[in-house]
């Protein structure tokens, strides 16, 4: 820990962040001296946003927020590997139900064995929050669902533009 400074990572693919993110982002904020948020490439997620697309919308919403501890930064490699070069001793990851804590559980017992130096804590996501997922929103989106209150207002702009220059909204 350089200097005993406190650096927590965020990952996610972000496509698109939603205020669930942002909610984990603005809490996982208080709980380090540095967080960094990492938007990975999951190419078997079938992202809408390229990684600089969402690296950009990233970096608007969190300025947006007014944080000033937070950065982010763009990664192609095992979360612990990225963690490590960070300096990170802490991983945040956002729970919204049930679910999410078991793939979660198991994705944390499989990188303590990687380096158990590095903590993972998980944030439950506000009430209000918990259903919000950016896969839900973009399928919403795609079948010309209003998607307003699970994103910003600028987001939603830029999956609305996303879908119109595609052209891949679905039958409604």
């Amino acid at each position: 820990m350089a200097g005993g400074e406190r650096i927590g990572v965020y990952p996610g693919t972000f496509d698109p962040i939603t205020l669930g993110h942002a909610d984990i982002i603005r809490r996982g904020a208080k709980l380090v001296d540095r967080l960094i948020l990492g938007v990975t490439t999951n190419p078997s997620k079938n992202p809408m946003f390229t990684p600089d697309e969402r690296i950009a919308m990233v970096e608007r919403e969190v300025a947006s927020l007014g944080l000033r501890n937070v950065e982010i930064v763009g990664f192609n490699a095992l979360l612990m590997k990225f963690a490590e070069k960070q300096g990170a001793t802490m991983i945040i990851r956002g729970l919204r139900a049930v679910a999410d804590f078991e793939y979660e559980y198991q994705m944390a017992g499989m990188n303590q064995q990687l380096n158990a130096g590095i903590e993972t804590v998980f944030l439950m996501a506000d009430v209000s929050l918990q259903p919000i997922a950016s896969k839900l929103v973009k399928e919403i989106a795609l079948f010309g669902g209003e998607i307003g209150s699970f994103v910003s207002p600028a987001v939603r702009e830029d999956v609305v533009a996303r879908i119109a220059k595609t052209g891949l909204r679905g039958d409604y």
